[in-house]
């Protein structure tokens, strides 16, 4: 069965996780471990739970999901996972952080490509691969319809969904990627996104006002 942890890293309030099995097998997606006490916090759980990280996967590449990446890949001899669209965001991360002021973020190059139906497998899991872009031109979900829940990035969120207002963001293929994707699912499935507290599937077709 898989356990789910998640820790709220750096300024922008970003949700890093580490999924893990009665294996001790795990993967992180999206580390966004900026400071260090922030790389340490995360270091201690893998340490404190005897975990093995065998692979690091990237739901999208904006800057807030990669800021830990390169020492994720660093510290666990791991490779990073992502859609080949992803290319252009993570090549303009360093400028942007510099641009920003954002100090600390390592450079980082993607190695295995991800899409659509593809799965990744640790231990005795599986993740499914969704395409879903629209807030990101190659942004990814992972499924897991044994226990019903899906890590879902930067999509769709607890009373609203991802923004469009970024370098190659498409509103249009955001509402698509939302009513082919998520919304095909059932309403118990639990949607654990890039930012804020979990949802499901079902209070975000009841309540989300962003949904057309």
């Amino acid at each position: 069965m898989i356990q789910i942890q998640s820790f709220v890293f750096s300024p922008f309030a970003e949700n890093t996780y580490v999924l893990y099995d009665e294996t001790n097998e795990a993967v992180i997606i999206d580390p966004g471990c900026l400071m260090q006490s922030e790389k340490e916090t995360l270091a201690r759980f893998i340490e404190q739970k005897g975990l093995k990280v065998t692979m690091l996967l990237q739901t999208h590449a904006h800057l807030d999901h990669v800021f830990g990446s390169a020492y994720v890949k660093r510290k666990y001899g791991v490779k990073m996972y992502m859609h080949k669209n992803e290319l252009p965001i993570l090549a303009s991360v360093e400028s942007r952080c510099n641009l920003w002021g954002i100090r600390g973020y390592e450079p980082v190059e993607a190695d295995v490509f991800l899409d659509e139906g593809d799965v990744v497998k640790f231990g005795h899991s599986i993740l499914e691969i969704l395409f879903v872009p629209g807030h990101a031109p190659g942004h990814l979900a992972f499924v897991n319809h044994d226990q019903r829940f899906i890590i879902g990035g930067d999509v769709l969120f607890k009373g609203s969904v991802g923004r469009t207002d970024f370098p190659l963001c498409d509103p249009a293929a955001l509402q698509r990627s939302i009513k082919t994707k998520f919304m095909t699912l059932e309403d118990d499935y639990q949607v654990f996104a890039g930012h804020m507290d979990p949802t499901t599937i079902g209070r975000e077709r009841r309540t989300n006002p962003f949904l057309n």
